[in-house]
């Protein structure tokens, strides 16, 4: 109907209903996780080369699957491939587990007969991906800790501790130093509005989750995503590099751009980018090409740019894109290495500074006691 009327579907969502099922709260509590389908495409690959039929490689793997939720999946799957669909169309009925960017791939496979390649390649590329964010996953746990920690011991220090020496001293009639009556101010105002600070930080983290969630919300966070100190660089380059992936993994599968952009838009989380992306789309349409578009989204940077215009101009866009992945990929890696060398001894200064002061009030106290009653 939409083509007809001169229209064509770039993303399409289900509509959410107002009390999910039981089947979507299994899905929500229970996902299945990218490990699960990169194992699965292995399996499947080595099935098949062994002489397995598809039908019977995936029921094998659906009775050892331990995810009750993957199971199902699998087991809908091989009714749909009984049915007669090919196995990119039963795949491509969940996509929530499997990218309809893989599934496209695999429907090529299926025409040229190099299925277990491509299942191969596929689950390469989506464990170069789970490898990125475990990365940065892994960058950002250390300094979270820490500073849960150290607040938590502050904390401690200043309302339960720094209180209990403050009675002593003043039974002792001591004139306490600056740092400690500092120290002691501070815990006695967390005393008497620290529930009140606790409500507001519970009350701004679900308005900020609930801002995210906005369309609005979403696409600015998405924004800053790539922009944040530190980790922004490496979300950056680790989302412009599936991207060029995977436009190369299409894009060498014999698929025209006009119908590769649309998978890509649909297979990207990120809304920012999803806006650049159409708008690089409607110009390409236009008959400005793939490089020029992009070079008008400073979210698309120039080393892509320039390395999409030489794929353009030599006819090789699959090897260059797959260059530029690959180069994007390498240099978040090294950034998310060099974040974790610098975090660790920068947040180990930190706490020191911060329990040497919580130390110093204390001892600096004793000191002016032990003077003033000598």
């Amino acid at each position: 109907m939409l083509n007809f009327a001169g229209y064509q579907v770039i993303n399409l969502k289900s509509a959410k209903v107002a009390f999910p099922t039981f089947k979507n709260l299994a899905k929500r509590f229970n996902p299945v996780k990218p490990t699960d389908v990169i194992l699965f495409y292995r399996q499947v690959a080595l099935l098949i080369e062994s002489g397995l039929n598809i039908v019977g490689a995936i029921e094998l793997l659906g009775e050892q699957a331990t995810n009750t939720t993957f199971r199902k999946v699998l087991e809908e799957i091989v009714s749909d491939i009984q049915g007669g669909s090919q196995l990119s169309a039963a795949l491509n009925k969940h996509p929530q587990v499997f990218s309809p960017v893989h599934c496209q791939s695999l429907k090529v496979g299926e025409q040229t007969g190099g299925l277990e390649t491509i299942l191969r390649q596929i689950a390469d590329h989506m464990e170069k991906q789970v490898n990125s964010r475990k990365g940065v996953k892994n960058a950002m746990t250390y300094p979270v800790l820490a500073v849960i920690v150290a607040v938590v011991v502050v904390a401690v220090m200043v309302v339960f501790v720094l209180p209990s020496f403050n009675e002593l001293y003043v039974s002792l009639g001591v004139e306490l130093p600056l740092l400690t009556r500092m120290m002691l101010s501070a815990g006695e105002l967390l005393r008497s509005i620290g529930g009140y600070l606790i409500l507001c930080l519970l009350a701004a983290i679900v308005i900020g989750y609930w801002y995210i969630k906005t369309p609005q919300g979403r696409y600015k966070w998405d924004k800053l995503s790539l922009y944040f100190p530190l980790v922004g660089r490496v979300n950056h380059l680790n989302e412009l590099a599936r991207i060029s992936s995977n436009i190369s993994i299409l894009f060498k599968a014999g698929l025209p751009l006009t119908e590769v952009l649309p998978l890509i838009i649909q297979g990207t989380g990120n809304k920012y980018l999803i806006e650049a992306l159409i708008k690089v789309r409607e110009d390409m349409l236009g008959g400005e090409g793939l490089s020029r578009p992009m070079s008008k989204h400073p979210v698309f940077l120039p080393m892509m740019v320039q390395m999409v215009r030489v794929g353009e101009e030599t006819g090789n866009l699959d090897q260059t894109l797959n260059s530029v992945a690959k180069n994007y990929e390498a240099e978040a890696e090294d950034k998310v290495k060099s974040l974790i060398a610098l975090i660790q001894p920068v947040m180990t200064v930190v706490i020191g500074l911060v329990v040497g002061i919580m130390a110093l009030s204390l001892v600096s106290a004793m000191y002016s006691m032990f003077g003033q009653t000598m």
